[in-house]
């Protein structure tokens, strides 16, 4: 055999045939009483011999890690089971898309141990010239590596977290759509009558999130005190629907109710009355905003609805996100605070906020509503 031992060097070995240096990583016994031993080979001695001399550091300060055949689907696997229990269905749903689709087929097979800073940035590079992935999204999964390995770290799996060594995908900063008030005018005189009318004027008068809109019941419409309580959403993994909290703690609000908003309510109120009587259709869990048949909308779904809608009459590009930015900008305009326009959005501080919003409203705030109402509903 071509393979001897290094004089002077202990566990490191030359092979004079293929020119390599072999290192002996000793790991002690394993619970059978067998030795645990792992080869790695080098190009130079001065590599070998840095190698063997690391470990040996390691090993005296405790920090050696015990090798594992584990690759990066597997442990990654096991990493959503581990954190499914403390997060949110839709945050569970997205990650499992982002590694099904994307991080398995790229990096799934990479041992966990051997996985390199330069792998998981040719993984961002090859992604990024593919051109189907914005560097949001991207950022998305290097969040999701650096999470994933930092906990690696911690249960001492791997030595050290690849994603602290590499450039990670840079967020920017979307292009936010909004209407001034001349198009909203427009917008709402166009949609009136329309399945989507009420859905447009609560994102626009009151900034409510498609989530919130789907998930506004009857029992949170106080007509007598005009207020809308804001306390539930309804959002989408995959093709299940999920009932919620909203966002975060300040996202649960009582919103002023202005006119233009009591009166549509009141209409879709009666509409659906005529519907209990007529035809013995009810209204799915209470909602405000349902189907004809009484069901539940998909937020994704009045999404795509509102932006044929736009297409359709030929309306300036806008989301219906959109419409929560036009009422942020609007009342930012009238001379809304940015804590008030922070508060009536839901955010949960004004630097959410900052550079186009204002958000929720308390009695005090309700002068705030009345003129964004009076100046889209005075006439051109």
């Amino acid at each position: 055999m071509a393979r001897k031992a290094l004089k002077n060097e202990k566990n490191i070995s030359y092979d004079d045939e293929k020119k390599k240096y072999y290192v002996c990583f000793d790991y002690g016994k394993d619970e059978a009483g067998k030795r645990k031993k792992k080869y790695k080979t080098f190009s130079t001695k001065e590599e070998a011999i840095r190698a063997r001399n690391q470990f040996q550091n390691d090993n005296i300060n405790g920090t050696v890690i015990q090798p594992s055949k584990m690759t990066v689907q597997d442990y990654l696997s096991q990493y959503i089971e581990n954190i499914r229990p403390s997060s949110e269905k839709t945050t569970i749903y997205g990650y499992e898309q982002i590694l099904k689709n994307h991080i398995y087929p790229a990096l799934g097979k990479y041992p966990l141990q051997e996985l390199k800073p330069m792998q998981i940035q040719a993984y961002y590079t090859d992604k990024t010239n593919e051109g189907k992935l914005s560097q949001n999204t991207l950022r998305k999964h290097h969040d999701l590596l650096k999470a994933a390995f930092k906990m690696a770290v911690q249960q001492e799996m791997m030595v050290r977290n690849p994603c602290d060594h590499v450039k990670p995908p840079k967020n920017t900063k979307a292009k936010i759509q909004f209407y001034s008030v001349e198009q909203l005018k427009t917008l709402l005189e166009k949609v009136r009558g329309d399945r989507l009318e009420l859905i447009v004027v609560l994102a626009a008068f009151l900034g409510l999130r498609r989530e919130e809109i789907c998930g506004l019941q009857w029992k949170n419409v106080d007509f007598e005190k005009s207020t809308l309580t804001i306390d539930q959403a309804i959002t989408m993994a995959g093709s299940q629907r999920i009932e919620k909290t909203t966002k975060s703690f300040s996202s649960i609000r009582e919103l002023y109710i202005p006119e233009s908003v009591m009166e549509c309510l009141k209409r879709e109120k009666e509409r659906q009355e005529k519907l209990r009587e007529l035809a013995g259709i009810e209204p799915e869990d209470d909602l405000v905003v349902v189907m004809a048949d009484g069901r539940k909308y998909r937020p994704n779904y009045i999404s795509e609805l509102f932006t044929k809608f736009i297409e359709d009459n030929d309306l300036p590009k806008i989301t219906l996100h959109g419409l929560r930015h036009t009422f942020a900008t609007i009342a930012n305009s009238l001379g809304g605070q940015l804590y008030d326009i922070s508060k009536a959005m839901g955010h949960s501080n004004t630097s959410v906020t900052s550079g186009v919003y204002t958000h929720l409203l308390d009695p005090n705030h309700k002068e705030l509503i009345e003129e964004m109402d009076k100046a889209i509903r005075e006439k051109k």
